[in-house]
């Protein structure tokens, strides 16, 4: 495959995994491929090139949406004004993750062995980051430093479940609560 051909390729995939992403969030993750395949602007059959199975359309989609949290943290760094602010503002990110994205896991925790390699990856990308950026948040003396990044990512996860069953329920604004505790301020907007 020319190198041409092969960077091709790989922005059809990020299109149609990008597509998938935002059509499960509004049809969930039983929508159509053919409506997958309207709203990325290619053929039913580039879809299952890449994806063979409804499956591997799947884990591919959560796998995608944990690099581009993972490698949002570092931006954040960079971007925002303080440690606690890219803190902060990936912690909306990962919120919009959670709660976007939940039905996905859900529907893989059927395969036991994939549920728990993907649930082990998104372990692997996306504790270090937060850790990343706690660590810079603390050193500013923006946090508390005795809090670690696997506890957080944890709290924000059981804080962005109870979402799916009731209406009610605004895991944002609870997420808010624990992220201005932690960083001693007013609510945050999450």
């Amino acid at each position: 495959m020319s190198p041409r051909r092969r960077a091709d390729a790989r922005r059809n995939e990020r299109t149609v995994l990008d597509a998938a992403a935002a059509v499960f969030v509004t049809s969930g993750v039983d929508a159509p491929v053919r409506a997958i395949a309207a709203r990325a602007g290619v053929g039913m059959g580039t879809i299952y090139r890449h994806f063979p199975t409804r499956a591997d359309l799947i884990i591919a989609v959560y796998r995608h949406q944990v690099d581009a949290c993972a490698a949002a943290g570092p931006a954040l760094l960079v971007s925002s004004s303080t440690p606690g602010a890219a803190l902060a503002g990936w912690v909306d990110l990962f919120v919009d993750f959670l709660v976007t994205k939940h039905g996905l896991a859900a529907v893989l925790q059927a395969d036991r062995g994939r549920f728990e390699a993907l649930h082990g990856y998104f372990l692997a990308r996306l504790v270090p980051v937060c850790a990343q950026l706690l660590d810079a948040a603390a050193a500013g003396g923006e946090v508390r430093a005795d809090v670690g990044a696997y506890e957080l990512l944890r709290g924000i996860g059981n804080l962005c479940v109870g979402i799916d069953h009731d209406a009610r329920y605004d895991a944002r604004r609870m997420v808010g609560l624990l992220m201005a505790g932690l960083l001693g301020s007013r609510p945050t907007s999450v």
